[in-house]
């Protein structure tokens, strides 16, 4: 069956956005295409996850209280709460706290500084 193989980050400020995603996750980030595209390498080849995009956004981003109207994205963890911790400190938001997922683990979401959401998952079989 089809399976996601590309993500991308809208951004208004692209290096405020690389600099957070880089902070929170390691993430690379190289120009591509022109200006205003850049890859986002998350992982070594081999690993499982996909790579993506960041691109300069090209509308307003959207609103704290807006009912959720994209595709966001979900990266696991080691903690939840130690990377929910960072977010704060990059400058970004919690959007929903850590909630388990009974028997699977830990999932919060998050609010990158250009305002998009995305999640974050910690396998933890016990999670109640």
């Amino acid at each position: 069956m089809p399976r996601p193989v590309h993500f991308e980050i809208h951004a208004a400020n692209p290096e405020r956005a690389m600099r957070f995603y880089s902070g929170l996750f390691g993430w690379q980030f190289t120009p591509w295409g022109g200006a205003g595209y850049w890859l986002v390498k998350t992982g070594e080849a081999g690993e499982s996850g996909i790579d993506g995009g960041l691109v300069q956004r090209r509308g307003p981003p959207p609103t704290d209280t807006q009912a959720v109207n994209a595709y966001p994205c979900t990266v696991a963890v080691h903690s939840v709460d130690e990377t929910l911790a960072r977010v704060l400190t990059l400058g970004g938001s919690i959007a929903a706290p850590r909630m388990a997922l009974p028997s699977l683990g830990w999932l919060a979401y998050a609010r990158d500084t250009e305002g998009n959401l995305f999640g974050m998952h910690q396998r933890d079989p016990s999670a109640r």
